[in-house]
């Protein structure tokens, strides 16, 4: 995609700065690109995390992802 695909979400001086790692986006920036992308906010932040892109790496942070999920929704932490 170009980033004149993003220009009804962001500007392509935003965009340009994102993929220069000069911008970080907020939460609700990466859900409004995710849409944009057609892909779930979830699949972009892996991609960003992932380090490479392969489909081990990709397993093995899902694998993490998943694990570490369930394990906050089994035992809930109380805040104080």
């Amino acid at each position: 995609m170009t980033q004149e695909d993003f220009s009804a979400k962001s500007s392509r001086t935003y965009v340009s700065m994102l993929e220069r790692g000069v911008r970080s986006p907020t939460l609700s920036k990466i859900d409004e690109l995710s849409e944009t992308l057609g892909i779930h906010p979830l699949t972009l932040l892996a991609l960003a995390y992932c380090g490479s892109a392969t489909p081990e790496a990709l397993g093995k942070l899902f694998a993490k992802v998943e694990h570490e999920a369930l394990s906050l929704l089994e035992s809930p932490r109380q805040v104080e």
